[in-house]
């Protein structure tokens, strides 16, 4: 946001738009500007937009006079029909308006059928937009449709284009005699114990480790990563569609990957019992995880098992196959865990679920996530390769900006903090800010309190959403989170494009070589695409998720459950459900034993008679009241 001078009174920003008008981040911190309907004009949600302000009674007041740029043309919704005229009903979250889409434009397309339209016309603020559908997806509530409309409301296509299979087919052709040449010219580690450890579920494996014991209480810790690199160049047509899609997206029944399946899953992929082409970090350990020796360079690797997490966690909990190396990669990961902790690092843990799925897509059970010992020593393994390739490089640059690629996380905006601190002491939690700053052992703190109680998830998320998201860079300021003064993603090339800019600009470096300057400012350009598209991967997988909950649900209406009330309002207040984390609104108008008031402060509903209150953090039963799947909502009624 840019201030556009003061006698005026203008500026530009990003407009966010909720049923009773617009809202835009004014002059001054913690002002915002307030935009009611009709002035917000042609500005839809996330757009760019020049406002002009004035003070009144109760703030800032604007109106929108110009549009600088519109966040989104296409938009996702279901088909409608009044009378004679039909409209798109959108699912796109905080569009409150329908358009209208003429006989003409349909293309086919008919009553309760999904579809992507493009706004056509709109120039006149006081009606309707007209749209013209660009792709049919089918029936609405069907699970194939509503996942490919969760994938085209983000702005992410599920097919490739024919050149870019074309160019991965003819990889998969030439894989044998181009791995025959490659492995001539690289570090060769095919006899190290090397194993992946990764979800049952997944296909693509673009990390596995190898161990070796060197004597004198060290040892060699490799951590192998695919070389996507070597088979996706600059300017051919697979790395263009790699770029443009910057990352895999992960829905509660499939992945939509950034790189064809037959590279994903096949070529690059550490299958085992297969050679692979890899770009390692290998580093000498002590017996304390403190880091003796590294070496970065392109390797060959031969994977000899391959690992879900609980595989690999009942070999550390009742022995098995690699025990002797599976429990010693766990010893060092907790020392290098240790050493995190004592350097600051903050330590989220949160409740994720996923679902056990029949045929068609209906939820038959859901299954919390819980990070096992297994989980947590890849993740260590992870992070110091991601760190130690990121001071490496910092180095070899002077420490220069606009050098490498980063993954950065700022300090978090007091502001913000603030805010925690408000919603945290009604649960009974003090938040300590001293200096204007809050430390990370005091969130370490907060969080660590909370472990144990019931309310431990909506604490630490909570803490999450105040924190700034971590973003891609190519200046470094740190990762406040971890506590690191460099940190990169290297580790995951075959689905997050920023790991594979990190290889080739290592490569580069290890090449005692610099960068072109046209490189470095697609470079530069490219993190803050990749950053973007990361977190609209991160809003799709959570909509497919709650959509699952909500119809998980919607089979289980009048049945009780226990949860925890984890956001209240002036209509009502929210619970989770403590074993699905389905969350649902119990509505203000079903409270019928008193007169509940909203009490800011406490974050509770207190009754005016009996002085009863629900309060955030409080367990609650509830039955299921009614699910609405499409609409990705869900409501309950308290059971007293």
């Amino acid at each position: 946001m840019n201030k556009k001078g003061n006698s005026n009174k203008k500026l530009e920003g990003k407009i966010k738009l909720t049923k009773h008008g617009g809202y835009l981040p004014g002059p001054e911190v913690d002002r915002e500007i307030f935009v009611p309907y009709p002035d917000t004009g042609f500005a839809l949600d996330g757009d760019t937009v020049l406002v002009s302000y004035r003070k009144a009674k109760d703030g800032l007041v604007g109106k929108v006079e110009k549009v600088l740029e519109h966040r989104r043309r296409e938009f996702v919704g279901t088909i409608t029909k009044e009378e004679s005229e039909y409209f798109l009903i959108p699912d796109t979250p905080r569009t409150f308006l329908n358009f209208i889409i003429p006989i003409n434009n349909l293309a086919g397309a008919g009553e309760g059928e999904k579809v992507v339209i493009k706004i056509e016309r709109w120039d006149d603020p006081n009606k309707l937009p007209t749209g013209k559908v660009l792709r049919r997806l089918g029936p609405a509530g069907v699970h194939e449709t509503e996942m490919q409309a969760i994938v085209a409301g983000q702005g992410f296509v599920i097919d490739f284009p024919t050149a870019v299979e074309k160019e991965a087919d003819e990889i998969k052709k030439n894989f044998a005699q181009n791995l025959a040449g490659e492995v001539k010219t690289r570090r060769d580690c095919r006899d190290l114990v090397t194993f992946t450890i990764d979800p049952a579920d997944a296909k693509d494996f673009d990390d596995a480790l190898s161990v070796r014991e060197l004597g004198n209480n060290q040892w060699e810790v490799g951590v192998h990563i695919a070389d996507v690199s070597h088979y996706v160049r600059p300017g051919r047509a697979l790395d263009d569609e790699a770029k443009k899609r910057a990352t895999s997206i992960y829905l509660v029944d499939r992945t939509i990957p950034m790189l064809p399946e037959i590279l994903s899953n096949d070529v690059c992929s550490l299958v085992p019992n297969e050679d692979r082409l890899t770009f390692s970090a290998i580093f000498t350990l002590n017996n304390n995880g403190e880091i003796l020796e590294r070496w970065f360079g392109r390797t060959v690797i031969h994977s000899d098992r391959r690992f879900s997490y609980e595989e690999a966690q009942t070999v550390l909990d009742q022995g098995g196959e690699y025990e002797k190396e599976i429990r010693t990669l766990n010893k060092l990961a907790e020392r290098l865990r240790a050493q995190n902790i004592a350097a600051g690092a903050v330590i989220f843990e949160d409740d994720e679920v996923k679902f056990e799925l029949d045929k068609t897509g209906k939820p038959l059970k859901v299954i919390k996530k819980t990070r096992t010992a297994s989980y947590l020593l890849i993740e260590d393994f992870m992070l110091l390769a991601n760190r130690q390739v990121a001071e490496w490089a910092s180095e070899y640059n002077d420490h220069q900006p606009h050098t490498f690629v980063y993954r950065i996380h700022d300090w978090p905006n007091m502001d913000k903090i603030a805010n925690l601190a408000a919603f945290l002491k009604p649960l009974g939690y003090d938040l300590a800010v001293k200096g204007g700053k809050i430390s990370s052992s005091e969130i370490n703190r907060v969080l660590g309190k909370a472990e144990e109680a019931a309310e431990h998830h909506i604490v630490s998320r909570a803490t999450v959403r105040a924190m700034a998201k971590a973003i891609y860079s190519t200046e470094n300021i740190g990762h406040w989170g971890l506590a690191f003064g460099h940190y990169t993603h290297f580790t995951s090339p075959i689905r997050r494009y920023p790991d594979l800019m990190v290889h080739r600009l290592l490569a580069t470096f290890l090449a005692n070589k610099k960068p072109a300057k046209t490189l470095l400012e697609e470079v530069d350009r490219q993190v803050n695409h990749s950053s973007q598209m990361e977190q609209r991967a991160a809003e799709a997988e959570r909509e497919s998720v709650k959509m699952k909950q909500v119809e998980y649900m919607s089979e289980r209406i009048g049945q009780t459950f226990t949860g925890i009330i984890s956001g209240v309002t002036d209509f009502g207040f929210f619970v989770e459900e403590s074993e699905t984390k389905s969350d649902g609104l119990v509505s203000l108008r079903d409270l019928k034993d008193d007169y509940y008031e909203f009490n800011q402060k406490t974050l509770s509903l207190v009754g005016r008679r009996h002085k009863k209150r629900f309060r955030l953090g409080d367990e609650v039963k509830v039955k299921v009241k009614a699910a609405y799947p499409l609409k990705h909502r869900l409501d309950y009624e308290l059971v007293k």
